[in-house]
């Protein structure tokens, strides 16, 4: 019984204690405090069963378990509440040992990569190791310490064995400290021998008081500021890219103003989509290898760029080849060391937001003005962009199915303030980096940094618990949804109400038209039977039946291959409680028009195939032309 806190202790187990400290962990940034980890995950072997899972039952009140299909989904769907929660809360996620540990790998990379928290509660082997090799225990050769488990720990920002008990005191601790840490966050697992997780320990009691992580706004150096003003009054045509830090500090408001006063257009990056979230003559939407190409041709021209909360990979570089004025220069504001000074920038080491007012505030004392030609230069480009949208892409194609853009159109139209659209891998990310009007309050979350198939479904039940209104869309090929559809069956079981969008075009065709433009040849990426003469995939498509696949797991489905019908089908949706899947038949091989952004994707360099000789010397003449690297 708690009766004080003055060297007063409770006796728990550790997997007791374990739940006890998670019920009262909170953030705050600002004024605003909520839970941290307000749920968990998992699924029960002899690993946690007796630990965990009996902590649970006894002492997770306010700690609610949600039970997956799927280890590596659990973890997902912790990403997808995550950035839904812009990074201030997450789940937990507990797994046995063996396979349940492993599957984890993918969904902690996921979110290591995309430095969003989550934290994994995996079951280990027995610490006092008498039992003999327990159930699904590796044994290494070498290292009698090993399991599975430390497949974790190149993924994890933190791992920690728990041998003992007390560990928990200064163990859990430093993984709320990492999880809360804007610049270390990302995948924390805590490894729980099975047999410890039953060991008891006299915890003190003020260990379980409400602790409250305070999440601060770190505030720009005034020398870096005065730095970059100087960039700023030399440019003549600045570009902003606008990344996931944006979201992740809110600092929407300060990026329009910050955009719209000095005449400064705005690039989105994937994790950035939507960062400019009113309609602006300065918003060029998506950025990049797979962005528009009006934002392409800015960027290609800009004499300073100017990145705010971005890891900058190949796909916004455009693998070094973006930024092509002869005198650019890089300006970067950046929680992240790390980041900041990528491309050789005046690195501003501050949360997005105060950055963003801070260089604002300083510009503007400055005499740095918003240049009216080079406004109504974007606006042309743009206009040429969208007429390109409006009269080719969302029209329909004699003697096609519906394109993967028209598609993306019904959707445009049919979207409310609220509503929430997902996808993570293929064309479905690039194409909505293009196409998705995320103004107007509705919202785009693309996972594109592990660009993981599989990640879609279980994503979009963590904004759904984030998101109670509002429609959340789960955009997917039938490749990816083939790859974990099993979270259908969740989101009946918790009423976690989503719309599955399958866009089926019989196989991986992203891959497939990168492989015919890169090796000549299509080959293993498509739904087909094997034929006997070649021993190939290449006889005729498969027929798969994804709405009755939908229907068997509880979901309401249906197969649209028209417009018309498709539209039809969303509005139903949204009138129904119940997850939906819309199955829309599209065609195979029209894809959107490409950015002008490179991407370094090596041609074989020896071949007796007269195709792939000419596509390496085609290669070799485009890398020739990239940009020095920028130190």
């Amino acid at each position: 019984m708690l009766k004080g806190r003055n060297g007063e202790t409770i006796r728990l187990t550790m997997a007791q204690a374990v739940v006890k400290y998670l019920q009262v962990q909170f953030s705050q940034r600002d004024e605003r405090i909520r839970r941290f980890i307000p749920a968990i995950f998992g699924i029960f072997g002899h690993g946690n069963v007796a630990g965990l899972g009996q902590a649970l039952y006894e002492y997770g009140g306010d700690l609610p378990y949600y039970q997956p299909c799927n280890e590596q989904s659990m973890v997902h769907t912790a990403s997808g509440f995550a950035k839904a929660n812009y990074r201030l809360a997450t789940m937990a996620c507990t797994s046995s040992i063996g396979p349940g540990a492993t599957n984890m790998v993918t969904g902690a990379a996921t979110a290591t990569i995309n430095r969003l928290p989550v934290l994994l509660l995996v079951s280990d082997y027995y610490a006092t190791r008498y039992q003999g090799p327990v159930l699904q225990q590796l044994e290494h050769p070498i290292s009698a310490d090993v399991s599975v488990n430390d497949c974790l720990r190149p993924v994890s920002r933190f791992f920690d064995r728990i041998s003992r008990p007390e560990q928990l005191l200064t163990a859990l601790p430093e993984a709320m400290r990492v999880l809360t840490d804007p610049v270390e966050t990302g995948a924390v697992t805590l490894s729980l021998p099975q047999d410890v997780q039953a060991h008891a320990y006299d915890y003190p009691i003020a260990f379980f008081e409400k602790k409250i992580w305070r999440i601060d706004r770190q505030i720009p150096s005034p020398e870096r500021i005065k730095e970059a003003v100087s960039l700023l009054k030399e440019a003549k045509r600045p570009m902003l890219i606008a990344g996931g830090g944006i979201h992740y500090s809110e600092a929407w408001e300060s990026l329009k103003n910050f955009s719209e006063e000095l005449g400064i257009p705005v690039g989105e990056t994937f994790a950035g989509k939507g960062a400019l979230r009113q309609e602006s003559v300065l918003g060029l939407g998506g950025f990049g290898v797979t962005g528009n190409p009006c934002a392409g041709e800015i960027a290609n021209q800009s004499d300073l760029l100017i990145s705010v909360g971005t890891r900058l990979t190949d796909f916004s570089t455009g693998s070094q080849s973006a930024f092509n004025h002869p005198g650019v220069n890089f300006i970067s504001i950046n929680v992240c060391s790390h980041d900041a000074h990528k491309q050789g920038a005046i690195p501003i080491l501050a949360d997005a937001r105060k950055g963003l007012d801070k260089l604002l505030q300083a510009a503007r004392s400055s005499g740095v003005k918003s240049n009216s030609s080079y406004v109504k230069e974007i606006s042309s480009v743009k206009q040429k962009w969208q007429n390109q949208v409006n009269n080719e892409i969302f029209q329909q194609v004699s003697g096609e199915a519906m394109s993967q853009g028209q598609l993306i159109g019904v959707l445009n139209e049919e979207a409310k303030e609220g509503d929430t659209i997902v996808a993570a891998a293929g064309n479905p990310p690039g194409d909505l980096l293009k196409l998705w009007e995320a103004t107007g309050g509705r919202n785009c979350h693309l996972e594109f940094g592990n660009s993981c198939m599989g990640y879609e479904i279980p994503a979009g039940l963590g904004v759904r618990m984030a998101q109670p209104d509002g429609e959340v869309y789960v955009f997917v090929g039938d490749g990816t949804y083939l790859m974990n559809p099993m979270e259908l069956l969740t989101a009946v079981q918790e009423n976690l109400k989503i719309t599955v969008v399958i866009s089926e075009n019989h196989g991986y065709q992203c891959i497939r038209s990168l492989q015919v433009a890169k090796a000549g040849h299509s080959f293993g990426n498509e739904f087909r039977a094997r034929q006997n003469e070649t021993n190939r995939l290449e006889a005729e498509f498969l027929q798969i039946d994804f709405a009755h696949n939908a229907q068997s797991l509880g979901a309401k489905a249906c197969h649209v291959y028209t417009p018309g019908e498709f539209r039809e089908a969303l509005r139903e949706a949204r009138k129904n409680h119940q997850t939906c899947v819309i199955v829309v038949e599209t065609e195979k091989y029209r894809m959107l028009p490409g950015s002008g952004v490179w991407w370094d994707v090596a041609v074989a360099e020896v071949s007796n195939d007269p195709e792939i000789q000419k596509r390496r010397e085609e290669y070799e003449t485009e890398r020739r032309k990239l940009q020095k690297f920028h130190y």
